[in-house]
């Protein structure tokens, strides 16, 4: 069993990097006297806060531990992850989709769905988004839980109710805003912990060279730098599956599905303080994100080189890889500050889906379907309430997790359910006026069971096991590249079933799509004159053409 070799030095940096989590919600919680304070932020944020925020986010187990395991298995195809599967989602988002997120003034995502649809719509989505919330939540909670485990020793049930508690804490002392400031300071703790481990296992293996020459001779062979070979519809070989699935199952549906409908992303955007800040909020995001890989997806590689046998044993899965290679390259000190962005990434990606779920639970389920009409103190108690099952249920989802060597297979298994199909029942509202109330459900009902049957039945099929062979132990079984047509099929059957329920029921009238749909004009929308407009270098549209040509580059140099 992994043990981390930490003194005196590493356990006092820790201890005052919790120090300042806790001090930071204590301080936040000065600023909450409303629900909208304890679950946006009372919309005040700037955008630089709320774009750190926003990427943090995202930046936690599922990304370190995730994409790092993502390179010791499937090399640099994994950077199909960021340059396509996340960058163009989250410049959509901020470009397109902002404005009529923040314009309309919803709370949550479910909201948007509950003026554009009927309450049936509104209420299944609710119900999904918190169930994956907690399901997410349950994957950081995990890792964390190794972490603390591989550290002191400590059981893994324990390591995982004291993870719970130290996030519990900040959360519901200072809500939002405690989570939102808790993300920046972890971004950076996260990069100064990862950054000398970088540096340090390239010297080790030779520079960059030296570890695309030594990644050769391991399993993944001589295409593992290479981000499209490999990828022949009926003949893949590459370890993401044919170019069908890596462009429109991941870059198409699971990544603009998760971007852009994926409230515990949203929810950093809509605290901003104005819509301008709200849409340059994931466009700052997008350019940590483009860059991020040099953090994640390398140290499994190196991880890959250097440790015998990982991912072939029970003891050494790919999850393990930075530890691992935490444990054997860096001193003590700078471990402590290592593991701190370890712990960091964790609760900052849990923090995002308990302060997301305690929202949407207290505005799309409580208030609009349990208890109406009280007054505001008595949502802020059951927001923190919330906060608290959340929490406690994301303990147990934590067990689901451990069953899977590689969480980001997990973790798209999820947003194929969850995302894929409500971003169908999305795009076809924004831009479609006739889309009718029950196409709405019955879209998303169609999708989430699409994405269940492709899940289950993919499995017996041939195309999905490497080399095209089946096998009945399901051990060969390419599992992220039948996450990818599950997410099609989810997607396709949510726009057929939508397209078809519409043309037999009755649309709402226009004049209540005010502001909710493409070209329907809100009457009660500010002047966009009267918007205070950012510098010409902070333009949404000048940041959006800047992150997508950088990507367009590096998408070229390492093709």
């Amino acid at each position: 069993m992994l043990r981390l070799d930490v003194n005196l030095f590493d356990y006092t940096i820790l201890a005052i990097y919790f120090i300042l989590v806790v001090g930071i919600g204590v301080m936040a919680r000065r600023a909450v006297a409303t629900s909208e304070d304890f679950l946006l932020s009372g919309r005040s944020l700037p955008a630089w806060v709320t774009g750190l925020a926003f990427i943090s986010a995202n930046l936690g187990a599922i990304e370190i531990l995730g994409m790092a395991a993502n390179g010791a298995q499937y090399g640099m195809s994994t950077l199909h992850f960021y340059w396509i599967g996340a960058v163009p989602a989250m410049v959509f988002l901020g470009v397109v989709m902002m404005p009529f997120y923040y314009g309309s003034r919803v709370r949550t995502v479910p909201e948007f769905l509950l003026r554009r649809f009927n309450p049936a719509t509104h209420l299944f989505n609710a119900l999904s988004f918190a169930a994956a919330a907690v399901l997410t939540a349950g994957v950081n909670l995990y890792a964390l839980a190794l972490v603390i485990n591989a550290l002191i020793g400590w059981p893994t049930w324990f390591s995982i109710v004291i993870s719970a508690l130290f996030v519990l804490a900040y959360i519901t002392l200072g809500g939002l805003s405690g989570a939102i400031y808790n993300e920046v300071l972890q971004f950076f703790v996260i990069v100064a912990g990862l950054v000398p481990l970088v540096i340090i296992g390239l010297d080790n293996v030779g520079g960059y060279s030296g570890l695309k020459e030594k990644v050769t001779h391991t399993a993944l062979g001589p295409n593992s730098f290479s981000t499209w070979a490999g990828t022949n519809v009926g003949h893949w070989s590459n370890p993401l599956g044919d170019w069908i699935g890596i462009v429109m199952g991941l870059g198409f549906v699971l990544s603009f599905g998760y971007w852009t409908t994926n409230f515990a992303e949203v929810q950093r955007a809509l605290s901003a303080k104005d819509l301008s800040a709200a849409q340059r909020t994931p466009l700052i995001g997008a350019f940590p994100k483009i860059f991020i890989p040099a953090l994640t997806i390398l140290p499994g590689l190196i991880a890959l080189v250097l440790i015998p046998n990982l991912g072939k044993t029970e003891d050494l899965t790919y999850n393990d890889a930075i530890p691992l290679l935490m444990n054997r390259f860096l001193p003590n000190g700078t471990l402590g500050v290592a593991l701190a962005g370890l712990l960091a990434a964790f609760m900052a990606g849990m923090a995002a889906n308990v302060s997301s779920f305690n929202t949407v639970f207290t505005y799309d389920i409580w208030q609009t379907y349990i208890v109406k009409g009280r007054r505001d103190s008595y949502y802020l108690r059951v927001g923190r309430v919330v906060t608290v099952a959340g929490i406690l249920v994301g303990i147990g989802t934590a067990f689901i997790a451990s069953g899977y060597s590689n969480i980001m297979n997990y973790i798209q298994l999820l947003f194929s359910y969850f995302n894929a199909p409500l971003f169908a029942t999305f795009i076809i509202a924004m831009f479609w006026k006739r889309t009718t109330p029950w196409a709405g459900f019955w879209g998303l009902l169609a999708g989430t069971l699409g994405a269940g049957v492709m899940h289950f039945a993919g499995y017996h099929i041939a195309y999905f096991y490497k080399g095209g062979v089946f096998d009945p132990t399901h051990s060969t079984i390419n599992a992220q590249m039948l996450n990818f047509y599950g997410a099609i099929t989810a997607f396709m059957a949510d726009l057929i079933v939508t397209v078809a329920v519409t043309l037999v029921t009755r649309p709402k009238p226009v004049h209540e799509l005010a502001g909710l749909v493409w070209g329907v004009h809100d009457p009660n929308a500010p002047d966009p004159d009267s918007v205070p407009k950012p510098a010409w270098w902070a333009s949404p549209k000048l940041l959006a053409a800047v992150a997508i040509g950088i990507v367009i580059v590096l998408s070229i140099i390492f093709a």
